[in-house]
Order: C-alpha cells, then structure tokens, then sequence
C-alpha cells in the first residue's frame, strides 16, 4: 500500500502564528490513523487577496491517513475551528488555514473539495514549500 502523497499547506497571520502552524501540525499527528511523514520549513509572506492584513507564515507537510479526502477535510475543518479560525470573510485575517492541495495521484471535484487544489499554482507561499516536500513539483 503506497502511504503518503498527500500535502497539506498551513497558514497562519493571527497570533503567535509559529505557534498555530505547530499546534496543527501536533493535531493532524495525533489524529488516529494519520501520520506526519514530511514538513517544509515556515516561510514569511505577504498576504495575498482579501482587506489589508498581517503577513502570514506559511507551510506544506506530507501526511498519510486511512480516511476519504472528505472525512480528511472535515477533520482538518475540526482542527481549524479548535485553533480559534473564524471564517468572517473570504481570504481574511486566520490564526490558521489547512488546505488540501494533492491528494496522491486524485482529482477530486466535489462541493467545497476540489484536489489539486485550483489555486495552488497561482501561489508562490504554496509552491514554495510544496518543492520543500515534494521536490520537482514546482519546476
């Protein structure tokens, strides 16, 4: 059974940022099932989209899990919600963001689950730190 191949990008603007990206990362390990196998180092970036706010530390992990790409989600949205993210407005200020961006070799188009993610490469706070991980993926 292949394990891994499937990358998480974290984002955080809110508080003690390092802090919010390592209690996330802790949470997804100690998820039954789930395994943290690869993590990126935290980059700085400058928001991008939505109102003027603080710059972001940003990361991508590789984990493995047992679970569907949508009971992952769900569990990634209980991690969110547990760290304090209040969704107020679309791309604002959050003490965290865990987003799905590839989901070994799926494509994945369901209501609010779209695998690779549909921005990913627009991103270079993604792309970044995804090449960390997964290296050639950006090249």
């Amino acid at each position: 059974m292949t394990r891994g191949g499937i990358f998480i990008a974290l984002g955080s603007n809110l508080g003690d940022r390092r802090a919010n990206l390592e209690a996330a990362v802790s949470a997804i390990g100690a998820l039954s099932g789930y395994s943290v196998l690869k993590r990126s180092r935290w980059i700085e970036t400058d928001p991008v989209g939505g109102p003027p706010q603080g710059r972001f530390l940003n990361g991508v992990i590789e984990i493995d899990t047992p679970d569907s790409p949508r009971a992952c989600l769900n569990r990634l949205l209980e991690i969110e919600q547990a760290l304090g993210r209040v969704r107020r407005e679309r791309w604002g200020p959050r003490t965290i963001d865990l987003d799905i961006l590839l989901w070994r070799n799926e494509s994945i188009e369901e209501e609010g689950l779209r695998v690779p993610h549909p921005r990913m490469t627009e991103r270079a706070f993604v792309l970044e730190p995804l090449a960390e991980v997964l290296p050639g993926v950006a090249g």
